[in-house]
């Protein structure tokens, strides 16, 4: 199922879905003359395809990752808007859904017309990994699942989930293997971490392991479980992953702030694609920069106050339509101080805005602001999300035995979630 094609203007051109622009308004608005330009010569630009998961091409080979709390419909339809790619749902656990969870089966809700329909599984139990897919797939609810073997939260690895599964590479080959299996012809990729810490580095022989079992693509966070968010990430890691796994694409995550950044991790490492995270956060415009760099056109510069008061207003509406209006706005707040980052609005503007307790209240604020404020040159590399770390990483007694590399111990899979 070709989704999205072209790695070019011409090949824009011949996509039909391509000629739907979605260019964000400020481009062919008052800031027109406002961008940057990537030269179409550019090495990543030019050797730039559609990323080939199993059946689906993602063009451009943009994934917008997994991230608890945040990708859930109403943000990943707001992403979608500015520009395409794969983007994946919240991490699900995996057993909430065989045993019918309200709030798993929430997580994996998706819109009508969400295509694809991307979705993370967290398990740590193979055959119940193997139903959750086996029913999600059987039901026509997803394209493609990806499964969570790089979460640093100490509520999954004290269980032996995410980042600690990698660890115990024959338990990982089972579970990959079951998830294959019960998905059929819907591609499962696989997303993980270095390893538990510098000393117990893991990606490699968990790309391979994935690879092995059928597994249509590998996304490698080059940070371990124990730096959390801190440091930086050794994109040299992923440029290793690449030469080891070699059927399969292998994608980078990691620092990647910019379009610029996407281009470069690509010519460096050679990777198949990017996976963006923080970086997206409060700016959702940012998939209409990488549509951009990615065909090897201009980038348009930080938009000014203006289209984030309409994305802000839109995306409240969203999870007011979703989740009620006291439970949507709510959730809106942690979005909103990621959509004012670098904007000069003051602080009784923010509180004021933090505090609404209507939609009609929040848009009544949002219309008193400034639509002509800019952001200072740089503010798309200010921090957002998660910045912790590094935390020791918490395992099950014995789980680095390697006798033990068998069988999750009792109680692996509590309904439990994590970024």
């Amino acid at each position: 199922m070709a989704l999205l094609g072209g790695s070019s203007l011409e090949g824009a051109r011949r996509c039909p879905i391509l000629l739907r622009s979605r260019l964000p308004g400020w481009i062919t608005g008052a800031r027109r003359g406002s961008l940057v330009t990537v030269l179409p010569t550019d090495e990543a630009t030019a050797r730039a395809a559609p990323l080939r998961v199993g059946p689906l091409d993602v063009w451009p080979p943009v994934v917008l990752a997994p991230m608890a709390g945040v990708t859930d419909a109403a943000f990943r339809r707001v992403c979608r808007r500015f520009g395409g790619g794969l983007h994946v749902s919240e991490m699900v656990n995996a057993r909430g859904l065989v045993e019918g969870g309200t709030r798993s089966w929430e997580l994996a809700a998706f819109d009508p017309d969400e295509t694809p329909r991307s979705i993370q599984l967290y398990g740590t139990d193979p055959a119940t990994v193997g139903a959750a897919v086996a029913r999600l797939v059987g039901e026509g609810r997803v394209d493609h699942v990806d499964l969570n073997v790089g979460c640093p939260a100490r509520k999954v690895t004290r269980h032996g989930g995410g980042a600690g599964l990698a660890a115990r590479p024959r338990l990982l080959a089972a579970l990959v293997a079951a998830a294959v299996r019960a998905a059929g012809p819907v591609p499962v990729t696989v997303k993980m971490r270095l390893g538990l810490d510098a000393e117990r580095l893991t990606y490699l022989e968990a790309g391979r392991v994935a690879e092995d079992q059928g597994a249509a693509g590998v996304a490698l966070h080059a940070r371990t479980a124990e730096q959390h968010y801190a440091g930086a990430a050794d994109w040299a890691a992923i440029g290793r992953l690449k030469t080891e796994v070699r059927t399969i694409p292998v994608l980078g995550n990691g620092d990647v702030w910019t379009a610029a950044d996407a281009l470069r991790m690509i010519a460096e490492t050679g990777c198949d694609g990017v996976v963006v995270g923080r970086a997206c956060l409060g700016r959702p415009w940012l998939f209409g920069e990488l549509d951009a760099a990615f065909a090897g056109r201009p980038i348009p510069a930080p938009p000014p106050l203006g289209l984030v008061v309409d994305t802000v207003a839109e995306h409240a509406g969203l999870l007011v339509q979703r989740l009620g209006e006291a439970r949507g706005l709510r959730d809106l707040r942690k979005h909103l101080g990621w959509y004012l980052a670098g904007y000069p609005v003051g602080g009784d503007a923010r509180r004021a805005l933090m505090g609404a307790t209507s939609l009609a209240g929040l848009r009544r604020l949002l219309d008193g602001l400034d639509r002509t404020v800019l952001a200072p040159p740089g503010s798309e590399r200010l921090p957002r999300g998660r910045q912790d770390g590094p935390h020791r990483v918490v395992l099950p007694e014995g789980w680095l035995d390697p006798l033990a590399d068998g069988p999750p111990p009792a109680g692996s899979e509590r309904a439990v979630s994590g970024g």
